[in-house]
């Protein structure tokens, strides 16, 4: 599948402190420790809508860990899937009469646009479900020989389903017991009343084919992959069996990253699939979650056309910790113009003081678990100066904005 255009990143004279985040596995903020070559893997939408500020705020998040290994020397290989062909794709196309396929690739063209816009580096490896569909039978066929998996024992829907105890450390990436592994998994995308099922935790890998759905062959019949195979079948087939990163919403840590971490670590027999599992808060509108049920959607396409500046919307985004929830309000959008306008005055200054302690200040604040709103202050400082005193380095103005260009993603001149 084709990603979206490239953005030159600019290089900052020096270099900042190791990268430390929140691992939600360990529970704790420890140092990312890749080689040379810095591998992530981040869940993708499912592109029966356009690109709203939940999604936005997630890519923004780990666009700001591919600019920091950058910075630090290291090669990224960035990964996504596109999971674009699923029920809520079919759900949408039959209420407005459409092909779900024309549907997906509408909505994908937007997202690319969305994400060019906002300035968000491209993975190397852009995967829809449907072109991994082989590599999803490949492994469902290795669990279902090695016991993993099994077919349920249903003539009309042969479903194949992978036991949650298919490895021992099941349920370390979340932490959560039992009641709060059903909880979740009857809310977001299980079967747990499936008939047929071992457990009601067990994940469907294949779905059979059932009347006016799309499907593909296999040795179990005809049919499509479930959610979660999906991810790590393209995972595993292009970065391996350890991620430096497994990335998304705080919404996908269960089910969906505990079971595709799962299915890699049984596909592989690793203990773990990512070494840092990383999840952003959830963002909302006027006190509640921003979701398509509540028919609260702030879409990125929207305020662009509104005639937003997608650097502003950048900026607003990342004005609070990416680990929190918090509000997309009218004030969020004008304090981050006011702030966008406040350092492209001082960067477009003759003159200013010097950069090199902000420069560094930045650096450490982003390698501080993405402290975006201490590294925002620490611009705020500077440019404040900058316009009120001026100052006697004429470089300095350019180095800031490079500076900020290259780790924040946020033109300036």
């Amino acid at each position: 599948m084709q990603s979206w255009s490239d953005t030159a990143v600019p290089s900052v004279p020096g270099q900042g402190p190791p990268l430390r985040l929140y691992d939600t596995a360990d529970r704790q903020v420890r140092p990312v420790t890749p080689g040379a070559t810095a591998k992530m893997y981040v869940c993708g939408i499912t592109p029966y809508d356009a690109t709203h500020l939940g999604h936005a705020a997630t890519y923004l998040t780990f666009d700001l860990v591919n600019r920091i290994w950058l910075d630090a020397g290291h090669d990224v290989h960035y990964v996504q899937n596109v999971t674009d062909v699923d029920d809520p794709l079919f759900e949408r196309a039959a209420r407005d009469g459409e092909d779900w396929m024309v549907l997906g690739m509408r909505e994908t063209a937007l997202f690319r646009e969305d994400m060019e816009a906002l300035r968000v580096l491209p993975p190397r490896d852009y995967i829809g479900a449907v072109e991994s569909v082989d590599e999803v039978v490949e492994l469902v066929e290795k669990f279902v020989a090695s016991g993993a998996a099994y077919v349920v024992d249903d003539a009309e829907y042969p479903d194949v389903y992978f036991r949650a105890d298919a490895t021992k450390q099941f349920g370390y990436e979340s932490g959560y017991d039992r009641a709060t592994m059903d909880h979740f998994f009857a809310e977001r995308g299980g079967d747990p009343d499936r008939p047929g099922k071992q457990d009601p935790l067990d994940a469907l890998v294949w779905r059979a084919q059932r009347p006016g759905e799309p499907s593909w062959p296999s040795p179990f019949g005809p049919g499509r992959p479930g959610w979660h195979i999906e991810c790590a079948a393209i995972a595993l087939n292009r970065i391996g069996s350890e991620a430096d990163i497994q990335g998304g919403g705080s919404d996908l840590i269960f089910p969906h990253h505990e079971y595709s971490a799962a299915h890699a670590e049984a596909a592989t027999g690793e203990q773990r699939f990512a070494r840092h599992y990383v999840h952003t808060g959830m963002i909302g509108l006027d006190g509640e979650k921003m979701s398509k049920s509540r028919g609260n959607l702030v879409f990125v396409s929207k305020l662009r056309a509104e005639g937003v500046d997608p650097a502003a919307i950048r900026l607003g985004l990342l004005s609070g910790h990416y680990r929190t929830d918090r509000a997309w309000t009218d004030q969020v959008l004008s304090e981050a113009e006011a702030r966008l306008t406040l350092w492209r005055k001082a960067a477009a200054l003759e003159s200013a003081p010097s950069v090199e302690d902000t420069v560094a200040r930045l650096r450490q604040h982003l390698a501080d678990d993405l402290d975006t709103p201490k590294a925002f202050d620490a611009i705020d400082g500077w440019s404040r100066r900058a316009l009120e005193h001026r100052g006697p380095d004429t470089s300095a103005p350019a180095a800031l904005a490079t500076a900020i260009d290259a780790l924040l993603g946020v033109p300036l001149r």
